[in-house]
């Protein structure tokens, strides 16, 4: 067996160097990457292959057959950099493929890319964990594999463009065969053992770079931050990485214990004296759970895996990792500039107020609709959704003590000629030619600048008035309804019996643990209250920003400018959704009423109140008639308290 396993490793670098490495000038030319998986082919299982280019081309993939025949083939082109196609043949027969780009315009020595992947009639022996690592190392990271890892991304979450899809668990979407490319790569059924996956926003990005670095054999790590405060922003001080396990620390001790002694005494008259009390030290606190490289061998390459995220990289990572200085080195995210090469997917997002996003989909803009960026989170009660790139999703301040916020990429992790693993510094970042788009100029911009030039890169075309605005609707739409998810599962938690959630006092609301973190909304509900705002100033930001849009020549600014607010009135009116009142029934509310109820949206957050609360239902009124349930006197207090962070729109500093 042990002989087996070696072989399998040396098979893995075989079939890699034949089916990824570039193989001559033309794939050179068109830097183009190619995956096929399962990673060592048979005849068993479905074979997928991803022709991934960084460079925009037309063509055609084609699967072809040993005996000749084209068993599957697509002119279908995705992404936007990179651009890539996908095919899969469901029962590959058995002997060697041609994966063939046949490519439209190109230099006839280059009309046509072909890989060679060969199929096996048997299954192959199982991968196995090596030593000194918890998978093994067969890849690096590159331009290549990057290419790979963002149209991996891209196809794990597509969905049509109008579509708002949700996921109640990050590995709802993995199990998913015809969205994930790398279902079952391993040949371990890995993604059939019932691996529960739920990340909240900050675990999401390092888990899908996680999840892709070991079916790839990819290096992956993570820095230990501080979450920032006294007017400083996140620093990391501590990095782990798969060949440097994290180490279970033991818990400050404990003041010795006072117990009573244990038999009685008599004073000097015969009488019962009090029992004195001697110190007696407590027992050690059990260490946490932590992975060790031993234990992972024992415990086989899925398994392993699983623990790995959900008990050491869930602890380990939090908001305050994204948040870094954008000029410091010690840490998981380097800045980027904006622009349409460098914002592409499996790009995180990190707001200053310590929600992340990761990018999955850029829409360019053509035939007069503005372009779009779509990205996905997660959220505190594990669901994970897509959404679109706007003021409303994703907050942008510059605030020294909140940290560095904007987009970023994972800083690649390299490997030394001792095997050693370790991160690029910014400098070696922006001189790699793999790389070269390290880049601090979202660090100069203020907030109106940030979003203009985000505008730009997303529409560098003037846009139709009144067709952005009807796009900036629709943003507010999706965002108010996956709030609708939000409070439903407040709503569950409610009738779970479960009694109330403990609601966290000052900042901490914003950032804390347990049932409050799960279906607590304040975050969610800031984040709304500002969409909202952007939403009734939008026709305020055409008139500020003319040059931006294409103002019709028969009409003023001022002109266009009503018509903005005449669309806006009748839109919002147009809109409807419907969330489940606290005895079950629906209740139907137009977007015109969630923004008029702005006010009450700003003490709505709480899980303990009733679902018509959270919506803003007015006291007495046909709404709230089914409301039986009120957080406490003390707890709305607080609310009161805390009312002006959500009023003046503005989340508090941590102390």
């Amino acid at each position: 067996m042990l002989i087996a396993g070696a072989f399998f490793v040396c098979l893995f670098s075989a079939v890699d160097s034949q089916a990824q490495g570039p193989i001559g000038t033309c794939e050179e030319a068109a830097e183009l990457a190619v995956l096929p998986s399962p990673v060592a082919p048979w005849k068993g299982a479905p074979l997928r292959v991803i022709f991934a280019a960084e460079k925009p081309m037309e063509g055609e993939l084609s699967l072809i057959a040993p005996d000749g025949s084209v068993a599957a083939k697509s002119r279908e082109r995705q992404g936007g950099p990179p651009y890539f196609w996908f095919a899969e043949v469901a029962s590959p027969a058995a002997g060697t493929w041609h994966a063939t780009l046949a490519r439209d315009r190109a230099p006839a020595e280059c009309s046509t890319i072909t890989r060679e992947i060969a199929v096996r009639a048997v299954e192959p022996p199982r991968p196995r964990a090596t030593d000194g690592s918890l998978w093994p190392l067969r890849n690096t990271w590159n331009r290549e594999t990057e290419n790979l890892y963002s149209a991996w991304i891209e196809k794990l979450f597509d969905a049509p463009l109008d579509a708002a899809p949700s996921w109640p668990a990050l590995h709802e979407v993995l199990r998913d065969r015809s969205r994930n490319v790398l279902f079952n790569h391993l040949g371990l059924r890995e993604d059939q053992m019932g691996l529960i996956i739920r990340p909240d926003c900050a675990d999401l990005p390092y888990f899908l770079r996680a999840y892709f670095a070991f079916k790839m054999g990819l290096p992956f790590g993570y820095a230990k931050c501080t979450r920032g405060g006294a007017g400083e922003g996140p620093k990391c001080y501590e990095w782990w990485n798969i060949q440097n396990l994290e180490e279970a620390r033991l818990a400050p001790a404990a003041p010795p214990e006072q117990i009573a002694v244990p038999r009685p005494l008599l004073d000097v008259f015969g009488r019962p004296a009090a029992q004195p009390a001697i110190a007696v030290a407590p027992k050690p606190p059990a260490p946490p759970r932590m992975l060790s490289l031993a234990a992972a061998k024992q415990m086989g390459l899925a398994p392993a895996f699983g623990q790995y995220l959900r008990q050491t990289v869930a602890d380990g990572v939090h908001s305050g990792s994204g948040r870094t200085a954008a000029s410091d080195d010690n840490t998981d995210y380097y800045p980027v500039p904006l622009n349409q090469e460098t914002l592409r997917p499996g790009t995180v997002y990190a707001d200053p107020y310590g929600h992340l996003l990761v990018l999955v989909r850029r829409v360019p803009q053509s035939g007069g609709a503005a372009g779009v960026f779509l990205a996905v989170d997660g959220q505190p009660d594990g669901t994970v959704a897509r959404k679109r790139f706007w003021r409303g999703n994703f907050l942008f301040a510059q605030d020294p003590a909140l940290g560095g916020p904007g987009f970023k990429r994972f800083r690649p992790i390299v490997r030394e000629n001792n095997g050693a693993l370790r991160r690029l510094t910014n400098a070696e970042i922006a001189k790699d030619p793999q790389y070269g788009d390290f880049s601090l100029d979202q660090a100069r911009l203020g907030i109106e600048d940030f979003y203009d030039r985000m505008d730009d890169v997303m529409s560098p075309a003037p846009l139709d008035p009144v067709r952005a605005i009807k796009e900036v609707i629709t943003s507010l739409d999706e965002q108010v309804k996956t709030r609708v998810t939000s409070v439903e599962n407040g709503r569950k938690f409610q009738s779970s019996g479960r009694g109330d959630a403990d609601m966290p006092d000052g900042a901490a609301i914003f950032e804390t643990t347990g049932a409050w973190e799960d279906f607590a909304t304040p975050s969610r509900d800031l984040r709304l209250l500002i969409a909202i705002d952007v939403v009734r100033t939008f026709p305020d930001r055409v008139a500020r920003r003319p040059d931006r849009y294409a103002m019709p020549e028969e009409k003023s600014v001022a002109d266009v400018k009503a018509e903005l607010e005449s669309v806006l009135a009748s839109e919002l009116s147009a809109r409807k959704f419907s969330y489940t009142r606290s005895d079950g029934s629906a209740w139907t509310l137009a977007l015109k009423d969630v923004v008029d109820r702005t006010a009450a949206l700003e003490m709505a957050y709480n899980v303990n109140d009733c679902v018509e609360l959270r919506w803003g239902a007015a006291d007495k009124s046909d709404e709230a008639a089914t409301c039986k349930r009120r957080a406490s006197a003390g707890q709305r207090a607080k609310m009161t308290e805390y009312r002006a962070w959500f009023h003046e729109r503005r989340r508090p500093p941590r102390g």
